[in-house]
Parts: C-alpha cells; sequence; structure tokens
C-alpha cells in the first residue's frame, strides 16, 4: 500500500467591498436624486429649466428691481419688480381702511394678539390663568379697535380691515369651533338617535356648501329673518359663520380619531366603572385627538387662510385691503403682482409656523409610543 498524503493549500478570501456611506449629502444626493438612469435625468433636466430660471427671477426681484417709492422709475425700461409699492401702501395693506391717523391702535392690538397665539403654544403658560388672559387680551383687542372710550375715537367693525381683522377671524374662530367640534363628534357615535341625526344633518349641510354661500347668508339673508328694527354686526356674524364652518370640519377630524379607538379600551373603562364623561376624558379623548393632530392643523391653516374670502361682505382683510390698496390709486395699480407678493409671505409666515409647531405637537404626544 501506498501513503497518500493530503496537502492542504491555502486559499485566501477575496477581500469585500468598503461599506457604503449611508450619511451626509453626498449620500442623501446618491441616494435621493441619482438612484438610477431615470432619476438622475429628472434631476439634471430640472437643474438645467433651474439654471436658467433662477438667474431671471433673481435679476427681476432682486438686482433689477425698485426699492423706492417712485412709480416713475418702476415704469423706466428694464425695471423688475417694484417693491417701492410696498413701501408707499405697506400700511393700508396691513391695517385696511382703518383711519390713517389711528394706526397705532390695530398696531398695539394686533402685536398683543400675536404674543396671546405665542404664549398659548407655550407649555409652560398652559395654567389655569391661561383663558382669563384671553379674555382680558380681547378686551383690550377690541377696545383699541372700536375705540368710543379713553379719549380714543370711534371706528366702525366695517373699517376694519388689514392682517388685524384676519388674525381676529381666525384666532377667535378657531378658539370657539374647537369645543363645538368636539361636542359634534361625540354626538355623531352616540347611542341617542336624536342627538345623532341632529349632529350629522349639521356636519353634512355645512360640508355641502362653500364658504362663500355661508357667509353669503350670514351677512345677507340671515338679518331678513331677524325682527324688524333689529341688527346684528357684520362682523359678528361673520365670525359665528366662520365658526360653524370650521367646527364642522373639526368635527369629522376628531371622528376620525375616535373610531381608531379600539372598543376594548372603553369596555376595560366600563369595567372599572368609569362614567361615559370619565371615559372620555380620562381615555378615549387624550389618544384620539394625539391621533388626529395633523388633521387639526391642517384644518387652523385652512381656516386661516380662508379668511380672505370675506371681502364678499365688504370685510376687507389682509387680501381685501392690498386690492383695495392698489386699485384706488392708478399709479400703483400696474404692480398688483408685488402686493400679491407680500400678502404671499405673510400667509406663508404664519402657516409655517402653524405647521412646524405642529410637528412640535406630534413629537411630544408620540414620545409614550418611543419608550
Amino acid at each position: 500500500m501506498s501513503n497518500t498524503m493530503n496537502t492542504t493549500v491555502f486559499q485566501p478570501i477575496a477581500p469585500r467591498p468598503a461599506p457604503v456611506n449611508t450619511e451626509g449629502p453626498v449620500a442623501w444626493v446618491k441616494s435621493n436624486l441619482m438612484a438610477d438612469w431615470k432619476t438622475t435625468l429628472a434631476t439634471v433636466t430640472i437643474g438645467a429649466v433651474l439654471l436658467w430660471l433662477v438667474p431671471q427671477m433673481l435679476n427681476w426681484a432682486l438686482f433689477k428691481a425698485v426699492w423706492s417709492a417712485s412709480y416713475e422709475a418702476c415704469r423706466a425700461e428694464g425695471a423688475g419688480a417694484c417693491w417701492g409699492v410696498i413701501t408707499e401702501k405697506y400700511r393700508v395693506i396691513i391695517f385696511g381702511r382703518y383711519p390713517f391717523e389711528e394706526h397705532w391702535r390695530p398696531l398695539v392690538a394686533t402685536a398683543l394678539l400675536i404674543s396671546l397665539l405665542v404664549a398659548s403654544c407655550m407649555r409652560m403658560c398652559w395654567k389655569a390663568w391661561l383663558p382669563v388672559l384671553w379674555l382680558v387680551v380681547m378686551a383690550v383687542f377690541f377696545t383699541l379697535m372700536y375705540g368710543n372710550t379713553l379719549g380714543m375715537t370711534k371706528v366702525e367693525t366695517d373699517r376694519w380691515g388689514g392682517l388685524p381683522l384676519t388674525l381676529l377671524l381666525s384666532s377667535i374662530s378657531l378658539v370657539l369651533c374647537f369645543p363645538i367640534a368636539l361636542v359634534v363628534a361625540l354626538g355623531r357615535r352616540s347611542k341617542l338617535p336624536a342627538i345623532r341625526s341632529f349632529c350629522t344633518i349639521y356636519v353634512e349641510l355645512i360640508r355641502g356648501v362653500p364658504l362663500i354661500s355661508v357667509l353669503f347668508m350670514a351677512s345677507f339673508m340671515f338679518p331678513l329673518f331677524m325682527p324688524q328694527g333689529t341688527q346684528i354686526d357684520v362682523l359678528l356674524r361673520v365670525l359665528v359663520g366662520i365658526t360653524l364652518f370650521a367646527a364642522a370640519y373639526m368635527a369629522e377630524v376628531i371622528r376620525g380619531g375616535l373610531q381608531a379607538i379600539p372598543k376594548g379600551q372603553v369596555e376595560a373603562a366600563a369595567t372599572l366603572g368609569l362614567s361615559y364623561w370619565q371615559t372620555q376624558r380620562k381615555i378615549v379623548l387624550p389618544q384620539a385627538l394625539a391621533m388626529v393632530v395633523p388633521g387639526i392643523m391642517n384644518n387652523f391653516i385652512s381656516t386661516f387662510k380662508d379668511t380672505s374670502l370675506v371681502t364678499i361682505v365688504s370685510l376687507y382683510e389682509l387680501t381685501g385691503a392690498m386690492k383695495l390698496a392698489l386699485n384706488s390709486d392708478a399709479n400703483w395699480r400696474p404692480f398688483v403682482m408685488e402686493g400679491y407678493f407680500f400678502i404671499a409671505l405673510i400667509y406663508f409666515a404664519f402657516c409655517f409656523s402653524m405647521s412646524r409647531y405642529s410637528h412640535w405637537v406630534e413629537k411630544q404626544v408620540n414620545k409614550s409610543k418611543l419608550r
């Protein structure tokens, strides 16, 4: 027999490629903008369009823009955007038809209202005195705007306009619509047929018509049903119309959150002896509202922008005040585009702030799920 010897040959393993970097701007560009040839083609095409369009926009908006309040310079050949119209008309755009010499009053009132809204969004201010602060600030707001006291001249509500009117309509309607929407959402899930039917009819009736129709009815049709000699201020009628309209949409958002709560939690609460309102307040509503924070904030933003429709009833809020300021002066009338950019910037500032606050609230209510 011959002895065979087995020899082992060492075979080194081929080196593995280095791990792909998944963090940083370069990795983000590769994964989102150049993942395949279709994405790369779309990125290059859009980039080429932007390279052609952005310089022209910058040239029009900044480099060749006219900043001085001179309509002759704005009409000169080769002139870009006429931001001088904002320099000339910004007070009328922001304060509307309010008496020019009394603009300090809506300025102070608006600053107080914005400060109140900011304080209401801060957790440190969520105390028992916050509702009292709302009543005090709103009383001061109406006192400054209306006047007829403390030596201030009287200014009727039909002359209120601009940013103060936009903030007033949106903030009060949103504060009032939330408890109404909460009751209506619970009513639509009630076991009592009368309550459920009434809430359903209200929601479907309001959602079935545009806001313009509601404002038209509140401003022109509703006074016809009042006793002769009885008059309700147009601002109050519009405020009620916007509030009821926003509450109907808000109620459906909240009802969606209520339906997402498992039935077992309600049954467990009943087993523990909790009443209906205790169950809703301590178990159901906290979870339901946390689920629909994006929908609630979306409704808030929509209502804030919908206040621009009150011009149909001759209340000149921010958009209406801008049109009034430019259409009443033939020299500045051709530069309405710049006016729209100005109020669009104001709307964006408020809406973007509400959106970011919504993200913060979502993070706060979702902390328990991350444990």
